[in-house]
């Protein structure tokens, strides 16, 4: 099992779940819908200067669904060149 990390722009969260759903079956997920940071090339702070805001999401998916994985993220971010989309991945286990 792999544990998959999701931070991106909001602008992205409805591409990103529908592809996950459409390629993934039965792909369960957790969403943090409203996030401020800092990345590598700009803040996302929700306020009158950096606007913007990101979302996280966590699923957890079989490690033969890792490279579907990937390929989601990756042809997201052909779709949406200009924003911030980042995957992270993590053995996991649910002993």
């Amino acid at each position: 099992m792999t544990r998959c990390e999701i931070i991106a722009n909001q602008s992205v969260q409805d591409e990103i779940i529908s592809l996950m759903e459409e390629h993934i079956e039965g792909v369960l997920y957790t969403i943090i819908p409203t996030v401020f940071g800092r990345g590598k090339n700009s803040y996302k702070m929700g306020d009158g200067t950096w606007p913007e805001t990101n979302f996280v999401l966590v699923s957890y998916i079989e490690d033969d669904k890792v490279p579907v994985m990937k390929a989601i993220i990756k042809a997201v971010k052909e779709k949406f060149s200009g924003e911030g989309i980042k995957l992270f991945m993590v053995p996991a286990s649910d002993d």
